[in-house]
């Protein structure tokens, strides 16, 4: 596959056992992932599981989507934030509670009804990384992806540039 790069972007080459978001295709691939991926706030887990969901779009981080049984949904509540995503529909954002401190508010977001073309994200909840406590993937710290639009994480298996830095828009 051809990789459709912006002028001026200059992908960083993967090193073994790396992938370059810029191999990501456009549509997003949904695909399972086996590694053990959790969320901690409020000193307990949000969501942990190994039966996650990762999105991979070109020039983005990957995004994890967790099933709910895995989740701890009492935490969750709705937020009146929506968003529109070209490929997978509308998104419904969550706010979790937090027991004695204020609510993180839309850190977690997921598709009630999406594009026929994305079934499985049904009910599956994604949330950005940098609210939490922690975020890990097969016990590696991520990182968020830059620019607070993009729900990416960022572990030493992708490389990028990713979008969200200054620049970015539109890529």
């Amino acid at each position: 596959m051809e990789r459709r790069v912006p002028d001026g972007v200059v992908p960083i080459e993967p090193g073994p056992g790396q992938e370059s978001v810029w191999d990501y295709p456009r549509p997003p691939r949904v695909e399972p992932v086996a590694a053990r991926v959790r969320a901690v706030v409020g000193s307990r887990p949000l969501g942990d599981t190994n039966r996650a969901l990762r999105v991979l779009e070109t020039a983005g981080a990957p995004v994890y989507y967790l099933p709910p049984e895995d989740i701890d949904v009492g935490r969750l509540r709705p937020s009146d934030r929506t968003t529109v995503c070209e490929w997978k529909g509308v998104a419904q954002y969550v706010d979790v509670v937090v027991a004695g401190a204020p609510a993180l508010r839309g850190v977690g977001w997921w598709y009630p009804k999406p594009d026929p073309r994305y079934p499985s994200l049904v009910d599956r909840v994604a949330v950005y990384a940098g609210p939490f406590e922690e975020v890990t993937v097969d016990g590696e710290r991520v990182l968020p992806q830059p620019g607070g639009f993009y729900g990416g994480w960022i572990t030493s298996e992708v490389v990028g540039p990713f979008k969200g830095v200054p620049g970015s828009w539109g890529w």
